[in-house]
């Protein structure tokens, strides 16, 4: 398993980083998903052999969000 840390541009409201944390959940692979509004942070534990930070960004993207 690995962890990487995504800071993520233009979250705003609890909502929203509690969509990211479900849409970086569902992706197969990913182990755990933790976004915080107040850090404006993901991280996301996966194995690396089934997703990758590919996956990740665009599931961001798809929510509307950038992430670096």
């Amino acid at each position: 398993m690995r962890t990487v840390d995504l800071k993520i541009i233009g979250m705003s409201g609890a909502g929203a980083a509690q969509a990211l944390t479900v849409a970086l959940s569902a992706i197969p692979g990913v182990a755990k998903a933790d976004v915080s509004l107040m850090k404006k942070r993901a991280r996301i534990t996966y194995d690396p052999l089934k997703t990758g930070i590919e996956a990740f960004l665009a599931a961001i993207r798809r929510a509307g969000y950038r992430a670096t």
